[in-house]
């Protein structure tokens, strides 16, 4: 029988909860300095996880933590299209 795969995890900056790292969004800073959305998990750079949810990501973004954790500050339009990617509406 083959061996199970262990999945990394990864900690939403948001919640703080602990899941599997394909069940998270991955946010980085490129080394060119551009804060991007990297949907392959790959791309190089510094980055920083958040849950699925609208909630996870507006709370990571007002409580200044996803700038922390990214060490750069985060582009209003690439949170604004990220929460209209994850079907939220932007209440600020």
């Amino acid at each position: 029988m083959p061996k199970a795969r262990k999945m990394p995890q990864r900690t939403c900056v948001g919640c703080g909860k602990v899941t599997d790292k394909r069940s998270l969004v991955r946010i980085v800073r490129t080394p060119e300095g551009d804060v991007v959305v990297d949907l392959t998990g790959k791309r190089s750079g510094r980055g920083a996880y958040v849950c699925a949810a609208c909630e996870c990501l507006q709370r990571a973004v007002r409580s200044g933590k996803l700038s922390k954790a990214l060490e750069a500050a985060v582009p209003e339009d690439m949170v604004t299209a990220l929460l209209s990617r994850l079907g939220g509406v932007d209440e600020s």
